[in-house]
């Protein structure tokens, strides 16, 4: 009879902020900032256009963007919230990532266009209304503070609502330097500050939507958290009393803030199999928050490929043999090379 036990401690990998209050909190406080982007972008145009002020034009350019990533948040969140089914073993977790994606590519987008714009206006640039610039400026700044904090209520570590939040904070420090501009305008003439302030906010720009492309690529090719070394994990799991080897170990993120391992474990013949993998997933859950965590767990020996000569409890790691030439990854073995 085989020893193999597949266990998958999937109920606790689920952020809290995931579902129930905290997530109808989340996208409470996204609606609310919604709403105080999309009616200030609408005046923003109409002043932009009558102060001939690209960096205004800019701003409501930028927060029409804002706009997009807080809705496309908010039907992430919404899709993040159905429950697994069908081929979707997941759900549909991932459309938060999706959407911090995308949001990081407008950021880069849109930086590249405003870039092409300002360095057009530095060379040749036109008259522009200094004292419209200014108050409508400082107003945008009072509605991005307010929208800033009501997203900062939301739960920040959800990739989803940080990248809606680097698109405000972003447009945020655009209204500030486009109230710099302003007052020098129309305190100095100096009509190339306009042309200025929109290069410095691009340059945000282009810092924090790579930022979110980075973060969001990064679990999109199965890349371990960060923070987390999986050559660490293997070692530590491989040095757990019985064990005598780990390997097809993989460690990744299902959605930002919910990390899951599988790996199969080989235990010393006659060990507790059961005993090995609850010890493992407490010490996973504890030392990593790795909480879904799925272990097959066999004597060794027993499985087809287990084939060579048995390890001794700490004899050093060797490379794979050919008994275990379709393993994915290192092989981790307890001996004096652990780390």
């Amino acid at each position: 009879m085989s020893d193999e036990h597949t266990h998958d401690h999937g109920a606790g990998g689920h952020g809290g902020h995931s579902h129930g209050v905290a997530a109808d909190a989340d996208r409470r406080w996204l609606g609310i900032a919604l709403t105080l982007i999309t009616g200030f972008m609408a005046a923003e145009v109409v002043v932009g256009i009558l102060a001939q002020s690209l960096a205004l034009i800019s701003d409501a350019a930028h927060m029409l963007t804002d706009a997009a990533s807080i809705a496309l948040a908010l039907i992430a969140m919404r899709l993040a919230a159905r429950p697994a089914r069908g081929p979707y073993t997941y759900g549909f977790k991932r459309t938060e990532i999706l959407s911090a994606q995308a949001n990081g590519l407008t950021l880069v987008l849109l930086g590249a266009w405003l870039g092409y714009e300002g360095v057009r206006r530095l060379i040749d640039p036109p008259a522009v209304e200094g004292g419209l610039v200014l108050v409508t400026a400082l107003a945008g700044i009072v509605v991005n503070v307010a929208a800033a904090w009501c997203i900062s209520r939301a739960n920040r570590t959800s990739l989803n609502v940080e990248g809606a939040f680097q698109h405000i904070l972003n447009d945020l420090y655009a209204f500030i330097g486009t109230a710099i501009s302003g007052a020098i305008v129309l305190t100095t003439g100096f009509a190339r500050a306009d042309a200025i302030a929109t290069l410095v906010v691009v340059a945000l720009m282009f810092k924090a939507g790579i930022g979110l492309i980075r973060a969001s690529g990064r679990i999109f090719l199965e890349a371990a958290p960060a923070g987390v070394d999986p050559d660490t994990v293997g070692d530590a799991m491989a040095r757990l009393e019985q064990v005598v080897e780990v390997h097809d170990l993989h460690i990744w993120q299902i959605t930002s803030g919910q990390p899951a391992l599988s790996a199969h474990v080989l235990v010393v013949p006659g060990g507790d199999c059961h005993a090995v993998r609850r010890t493992l997933q407490k010490q996973l859950a504890g030392n990593y928050n790795i909480t879904h965590a799925t272990l097959q767990v066999d004597h060794v020996g027993e499985d087809d490929r287990d084939t060579g000569p048995l390890l001794q409890i700490g004899e050093p790691p060797t490379q794979p043999g050919p008994e275990h030439e379709d393993t994915h990854g290192p092989v981790h073995r307890p001996g004096p090379h652990s780390h």
